[in-house]
């Protein structure tokens, strides 16, 4: 059982984050948040996919103002991701559940004070979102672009944020690679109890993203460290959701889903074994229980697997056994096998839920 580090908790929205709170996951929009229109359209897609939490850019005063008409038609809770200018974000403080900004970029400390006040008028979070490409000039020029620049601008950020009696903080701490990455937030874990969002910053396409993000949100993880994280990856949104959500789950920290066991393919599969697993997944992406699942292609692992398996399928020549917790419910002919299986996997289902 992994242990996680005691953190406060908040709110985005109606969505705690740290404490005892679930580690939710997120991702953020790529059309231009002035079009409502498609920005909304993005907004639902993330929803359907399961993400707890969105964030919106905002350049510019256009997309600022067109926060408020956002807001009118998403329940999905916002963060205004700010940059450079201050006062977009006193003006998206008006429609959004947190303010992401980061200090590096946000000007003198003047300004920051304005968002804190407006932060704490509306009780509204900001995350302090230090990344390893944009630090302030004297950490840069002190430290580099490392991990101990990038912890060094967090504790700044934190204690100034905390002598403006503003603690409704989360932290995140991201570089482009997963070295500086997990060092960062390793070292400054210990030292505060803040919330932290997870990521990879600018993780790269799909398969690069989910390999970055799957070592180092996975290595964090198992630590006990994170209460929300971002899979970053070009261009995708529904793949963000669904490479956290596994992630999440593979790591042993999110009950929900199927684990799916399946052997390799090699020469002593007797069966159809890569159609009978892609059949497995589709037909069960629905089911959220925490059940394992072996489906598995010749008798050398097959039954020791099914055997701790909450339901599986041990294939052999052109006939194979559907078990249940170890317990054999049929022997059927290899094209009834899948059709079974999916009947009992629904019925544990079922039962999970009541």
């Amino acid at each position: 059982m992994i242990r996680r580090y005691p953190t406060r908790k908040i709110y985005v929205g109606n969505v705690p984050v740290g404490g005892d709170a679930p580690i939710s996951v997120q991702s953020m929009t790529y059309s231009r948040t002035a079009d409502v229109s498609a920005t909304v359209e993005q907004i639902n897609r993330l929803h359907f996919a399961g993400a707890d939490i969105v964030r919106v850019a905002v350049p510019d005063y256009e997309d600022a103002y067109a926060l408020k008409e956002i807001r009118a038609q998403t329940s999905l809770p916002l963060v205004a991701d700010i940059h450079f200018n201050y006062r977009l974000a006193l003006i998206a403080a008006e429609h959004v559940d947190c303010i992401r900004i980061n200090p590096g970029n946000i000007g003198e400390k003047g300004r920051v004070k304005e968002v804190v006040k407006a932060c704490k008028e509306r009780g509204i979070p900001i995350r302090i979102g230090v990344n390893c490409g944009s630090l302030e000039k004297e950490f840069e020029q002190k430290y580099g672009q490392t991990a101990r620049g990038m912890v060094q601008s967090a504790m700044y950020n934190i204690k100034f944020l905390e002598d403006l009696d503003f603690t409704d903080i989360k932290v995140s701490l991201k570089a482009s690679d997963v070295e500086r990455t997990v060092e960062a937030y390793r070292t400054l874990r210990p030292r505060v109890d803040y919330p932290f969002h997870l990521g990879v910053t600018e993780a790269g396409t799909v398969f690069h993203a989910t390999i970055k993000s799957a070592i180092g949100l996975g290595a964090l993880l198992l630590e006990g460290i994170g209460d929300t994280l971002r899979v970053s990856i070009t261009g995708e949104l529904e793949k963000e959701i669904e490479v956290g959500r596994a992630i999440l789950k593979d790591a042993g920290v999110a009950k929900e889903g199927l684990n799916i066991i399946s052997c390799p393919t090699c020469g002593r599969i007797e069966a159809d074994l890569v159609k009978a697993v892609a059949e497995v997944e589709e037909k069960t992406k629905h089911i959220k229980a925490p059940l394992n699942v072996s489906v598995m292609g010749c008798v050398v692992n097959a039954i020791g697997e099914a055997k701790s398996a909450d339901v599986a399928i041990a294939y052999g020549k052109g006939t194979g056994l559907v078990m249940v917790r170890g317990e054999v419910v049929a022997k059927l002919p290899e094209k009834e096998l899948v059709d079974r299986f999916l009947r009992e996997v629904e019925k544990l289902a079922e039962e999970y839920v009541v």
